[in-house]
């Protein structure tokens, strides 16, 4: 992932996306596939059923591969208002569809459509230098070095922890709160819910914080103390910026993705279960 700029002047202003995806035809797809073996068969084969059209030019993306390629998708369409439906060729396949060859404009048709909003992150290192990045699955602050991070937490201004001595700290999305947040012990949040979890990684002070949950309108400004002493990178899903001192974090409401699933395995429909998963 490139740095990416802000969409608009105000950091994480409101939804001016959104467009309903009803009465859609997906005539013209395009087929991307992950740099596999099964992945790329499977690209041959649905492009000679199905024909394939430049991404320009295209109604759908149909992308084939893992979770990881469904995040590069997303992120190559950042802003591009194109939905996108996955079929796993991967391993886990959390986001995708399950692979079928048949019927494909028949299930793009009755798919339902989950709009995600990514987070977007503005961090500063201590040369001065800035970057700007989208996430769709989490903002991560992680220590560099052998010793524990120490950070400063703001929510909307305020100070919330004057200090968290751990091993990192994230912000995720509902979309990613299955993903590294479930590892790190954070909630899992409805897709659809207006909400952004706030999770340490290994906090060893104070010990019994868990997190936050936060509004999806709220901004999160973490300092890095000691920075020099202690290291941290700031990742946005597989973007790195590293020896930051301060990393703010919104919800983009200016982006919407729209990630295509067949009825009945919506991403709605899989957070809940993963909920419910012994």
């Amino acid at each position: 992932m490139s740095e990416s700029s802000a969409h608009g002047k105000d950091f994480g202003g409101r939804s001016q996306d959104g467009r309903p995806l009803e009465g859609r035809r997906f005539e013209r797809i395009n087929f991307l596939a992950a740099n596999t073996p099964e992945a790329q068969h499977a690209r041959a084969r649905l492009v000679g059923r199905y024909g394939d059209v430049h991404s320009d030019e295209a109604d759908v993306v149909v992308a084939l591969g893992g979770d990881g390629l469904m995040l590069q998708t997303l992120h190559r369409f950042l802003g591009r208002n194109i939905p996108i439906y996955g079929m796993n060729r991967g391993s886990v396949g959390f986001l995708m569809n399950e692979y079928r060859e048949t019927g494909l404009r028949k299930r793009l048709e009755a798919a339902q459509s989950s709009i995600i909003h990514p987070l977007i992150m503005v961090a500063e290192n201590r040369d001065g230098e800035t970057a700007t990045a989208h996430a769709i699955n989490e903002v991560s602050l992680l220590r560099q070095s052998a010793q524990a991070a120490k950070l400063r937490v703001h929510v909307d201004g305020h100070i919330r922890l004057d200090e968290l001595v751990a091993d990192g700290v994230l912000v995720a999305t509902p979309a990613g709160s299955t993903a590294y947040n479930l590892s790190a012990n954070g909630p899992i949040l409805p897709l659809g819910a207006p909400l952004m979890a706030l999770t340490p990684i290994s906090a060893f002070r104070p010990r019994r914080w868990r997190g936050a949950l936060l509004s999806d309108k709220a901004e999160v400004r973490i300092e890095i103390l000691e920075a020099d002493k202690r290291p941290v990178a700031a990742v946005a899903d597989h973007y790195e910026f590293r020896d930051v001192v301060k990393v703010r974090v919104a919800t983009d409401h200016f982006v919407g993705l729209h990630l295509l699933h067949d009825p009945g395995h919506s991403m709605e429909e899989r957070i809940l279960r993963e909920q419910f998963r012994q």
